[in-house]
């Protein structure tokens, strides 16, 4: 990422759909491709996005997208493993012999979606990203909607959670999984309890979203990207991939849906 700023910020919103996230898989892939290219074989989308935003597996994404491996420069997923990820675990993320019937509780447990992100991500916290990322989840103790974001990750510590928890919550589809609880610390040590479901429930434009955490920043003097007023919006670029669109999908898998 250049030191300098430029002229315009780049967005990339990537919307939710469950197993959906193949198709935002297979356009950023695409995307991918013609960057390297045109810049050489190590270009990643998100050395050209100065703000990714995703909601629900659209998280997800994001988080693939964004997070850095071990040598904490790169990105832990190609957009190219993106789709590979998807259709190695979703039969195990969405296990059809062992849905549960009954009329109360989720359909899943949801126990290998979390622990396979947590294996994935392990430590590594939101403000650790290689740009700036927003994921929205909801509250369902508070009835709040509870936006994350690298940014907030850096300024207030409790803000800055694992992305493991960000991605299990964001996720947390009502009637598929069980909500997500974890807690944080704030500067004084006091405990910050989240009770977390999918962020589609409140906040289902990654786009809107994209757009206000913008807005934030530059009125409170945050906004590192470029030097612009809240209202220019002629200097955003914004690629918004939009997976719920209507597709025929397999009678094997009902969850491709």
């Amino acid at each position: 990422m250049a030191s300098c700023k430029g002229n315009m910020v780049t967005v990339l919103s990537i919307d939710g759909g469950g197993i959906r996230g193949i198709i935002p898989g297979t356009m950023l892939a695409y995307l991918e491709s013609k960057l390297q290219e045109l810049d050489g074989p190590n270009a990643r989308i998100a050395d050209y996005f100065d703000i990714i935003a995703g909601t629900s597996t659209g998280g997800l994404v994001t988080t693939m997208l964004a997070t850095p491996n071990k040598d904490n420069h790169r990105p832990l997923y190609a957009a190219q493993d993106i789709n590979k990820f998807y259709l190695k675990q979703s039969p195990l993320i969405f296990p059809q012999n062992q849905i549960n019937k009954s009329p109360t509780g989720p359909k899943y447990d949801g126990v290998y979606l979390k622990s396979i992100v947590q294996e994935i991500l392990g430590d590594i916290t939101i403000d650790q990203t290689l740009t700036d990322v927003v994921i929205p989840t909801f509250d369902i103790k508070t009835l709040q909607p509870i936006i994350f974001s690298t940014d907030d990750g850096k300024n207030h510590i409790s803000k800055n959670a694992l992305l493991s928890d960000i991605c299990i919550s964001t996720s947390a589809a009502p009637t598929y999984f069980p909500a997500h609880f974890f807690e944080t610390k704030d500067k004084d040590g006091n405990t910050r309890p989240f009770n977390l479901i999918d962020g589609g429930v409140a906040a289902n434009n990654p786009t809107l979203l994209a757009m206000t955490h913008i807005s934030k920043q530059i009125f409170m003097g945050r906004f590192k990207f470029v030097d612009m007023k809240p209202m220019e919006s002629d200097r955003i670029v914004n690629k918004s991939l939009n997976e719920a669109i209507n597709i025929q999908t397999s009678d094997a898998h009902p969850d491709w849906a």
